[in-house]
Order: structure tokens, then C-alpha cells, then sequence
């Protein structure tokens, strides 16, 4: 049968959950909070879910996303499907090798290989008085921290309303923030997100004591805790590594060109 769009969570969900450590952020946007700003393509063969991509359009820029556990052909050829019907440009979270179905030369940027790490222990709680739940509220020296700490990261302001954003204040400056991208209790999976430290406070272990206190209090109700980072960011890995995140997986960032598009998004 080929190339399908997808509406049906339930048999997404089914797919999907097959490899769930790789599929966090997919998962997560199953929820009814992301739901509407999905499009979900699948290869299906009688019936068979056989590989699935997912177009994020909750951002500035449109995102695909797509990953494969094991083979990479029916992936392969989905994407090769959907390229007509994909936007101009987006941003791309692809496994290892799929971004060839666009072409190198469309490939505008690319941000590296990123790892795919999967929260292995709960770390104790982080009892520390300079620890407080952020919320819509502080949105302004959020978004002034980020400027600083983080300017090119994706944040989305909705995320606040999760009640899973911490900040860390030192002489009454926000110094840090940890945070999640995805967090669903229906679909029982949460993917960190936004986690920086104020340069003046760095080498401090902030961004560990914050790290350590959003997966604690995440594991509460969720039982499976993922996250992003590039395979070059030592000081991250190290935080991560430390707060008990394991390695389970690589992937492709960038920014593609798709001259193949019919649409004008």
C-alpha cells in the first residue's frame, strides 16, 4: 500500500512503542497538548505500520521527525514519498542516513549527530533553597535568561503550564533552568528540554542539582524520561551521565531544502 497519512493514535501508539526509547518525543506528541500541530505519515504494507514520520508544525519552522530502530529501508522509502508533500524547508531529526533522501546538496546546515539518552536511575531529590518551580509568571527573565544562556534554543512558552520548568536563583538572578520539551502522563513518557546555565554561574554543578530535581520529580508520575544533546557537548553529557542518562541512540539535525515540495507552507 505504500505511503499513508496516519490518524489513528492508537495504532501510531502500537508502532511506535516497539522501540519507544528512540520514539519519546513522537510519543509525547500523541498527546492531545501537540496533537493539533502534527501530521503523521506512515509506510504501511496489509495494515502493517512498517516505518512512520512525523511533521511538527507547533514552531517558527516545521520539524521532521523520523527514526528506525534496526533497518532503515522502509524509512528510507517513506521519505522519498513524502518529499512532494513536505514543506519548502524545515528542520530535520533524522536517523543516521536518512537525511540521503533529500540529497546533500539540499542540506543547508547541519548541526551534527546528537545522541538519544534514556534516564536509566531516579536521582535523589536535590533539596537545595535556590531551587524554585518556574511558571507563566517569570516568562519575561526566562526569556532574558535564554537570551544569554541559551539564544538559539527552541523554547515554547506553553510548556510552562506543565509545572516541570525549575529555575535556580542565586542573589536573586535566575543563574539556570531545567525543562522538558515533551511531557505526557497519558502516553506515560517526558523528554527534557531548555536545560542552560547562566555563564557567570557556570562550574558550579547548577545545572546537574536542576537536572536532578526535574527527573525526580518527573519519575513521580512518568516512567520513561529521555532527552537530545549533541555527541560533542561534553560538559552536557557529563551532567547527564552523572543524573544517571544513558546513551541508546544517534541521530541527524539540520536544515533541508526540499526543492521536491508542491506546497507553500
Amino acid at each position: 500500500m505504500g505511503l499513508q497519512v496516519l490518524h489513528n493514535k492508537s495504532n501510531i501508539h502500537s508502532f511506535l512503542k516497539k522501540s519507544a526509547e528512540l520514539q519519546i518525543y513522537l510519543i509525547g506528541d500523541l498527546d492531545d497538548f501537540y496533537w493539533r500541530k502534527t501530521t503523521w505519515y506512515g509506510f504501511v504494507e496489509k495494515n502493517k505500520i512498517l516505518s512512520v514520520a512525523l511533521l511538527y508544525s507547533g514552531m517558527e519552522m516545521p520539524t521532521l521527525l523520523s527514526f528506525y530502530d534496526k533497518n532503515p529501508d522502509y524509512s528510507y522509502k517513506l521519505l522519498v514519498s513524502i518529499k512532494p508533500i513536505l514543506p519548502e524547508r524545515f528542520y530535520a531529526h533524522l536517523s543516521p542516513g536518512l537525511t540521503s533522501a533529500f540529497g546533500t546538496e539540499n542540506i543547508m546546515e547541519n548541526y551534527g549527530l546528537h545522541y538519544k539518552m534514556v534516564l536509566r536511575k531516579i536521582p535523589s531529590d536535590i533539596n537545595d533553597p535556590c531551587i524554585r518551580r518556574l511558571s507563566s509568571a517569570d516568562l519575561q527573565i526566562i526569556q532574558d535568561f535564554y537570551s544569554i544562556a541559551y539564544p538559539h534554543n527552541w523554547f515554547d512558552r506553553r510548556m510552562l503550564a506543565t509545572k516541570k520548568y525549575f529555575g535556580y536563583f542565586r542573589d536573586g538572578k535566575l543563574a539556570g533552568i531545567s525543562g522538558i520539551h515533551v511531557y505526557s502522563k497519558k502516553y506515560n513518557v517526558a523528554a527534557l528540554g531548555n536545560i542552560a546555565t547562566h555563564p557567570d554561574f557556570r562550574g558550579q554543578q547548577i545545572g546537574f542539582k536542576l537536572t536532578s530535581k526535574l527527573c525526580f520529580n518527573l519519575s513521580e508520575k512518568i516512567s520513561l524520561i529521555g532527552l537530545n544533546v549533541r555527541s560533542d557537548n561534553e560538559f552536557a553529557l557529563k551532567c547527564y551521565h552523572k543524573t544517571g542518562f544513558e546513551i541508546v541512540g544517534e541521530y541527524e539535525e539540520c536544515l533541508i531544502k526540499n526543492p521536491f515540495s508542491k506546497l507553500s507552507f
